[in-house]
């Protein structure tokens, strides 16, 4: 092979590289599987979205507070008026004992829980569990059994 024609051949494969790159727009912020980005500041409440924010962001969207938190703005877990007290607010941030032991365990592992799918009212089954380690479990029954997400 002539030294021209090896020259041509680089050539070629570093504008494939440099179209690829502009192709793939790598310096977009990540996005969820519709193709929609989660604003960090935004209110989020399905399980993918809030799977999606904890996984990006290592926290619970703005909109959720404790139970305790919740329960010094005056909610009634009995009366379901958490959107009275807190409105559009959801309960998260809970540590989750995984006393039955459906969820992986580890020693230092620490699970806390959030409320998802919620529009006012009674708290529904569905939760977000989710580790001091990452990992991120969805229940659609509360508590019966999970589906890892992350």
């Amino acid at each position: 092979m002539n030294k021209k024609k090896l020259i041509s051949i680089i050539g070629l494969i570093l504008l494939l590289i440099i179209v690829a790159y502009f192709q793939l727009d790598l310096n977009q912020p990540s996005a969820n599987p519709q193709g929609t980005e989660l604003a960090e500041d935004g209110y989020y409440s399905t399980p993918e979205d809030v799977a999606l924010y904890i996984h990006t962001y290592g926290r619970l969207p703005a909109n959720f507070i404790t139970k305790s938190e919740a329960q010094e703005l005056g909610w009634d877990n009995s009366k379901g008026n958490l959107w009275e007290v807190a409105d559009q607010l959801s309960i998260g941030g809970d540590r989750f004992g995984n006393r039955e032991g459906l969820l992986p365990d580890d020693p230092g592992r620490v699970w806390y829980e959030c409320d998802v799918n919620y529009a006012g009212g009674y708290r529904g089954p569905e939760r977000i569990l989710f580790s001091n380690e990452g990992l991120i479990y969805y229940t659609d029954d509360h508590y019966e059994s999970f589906t890892r997400l992350y």
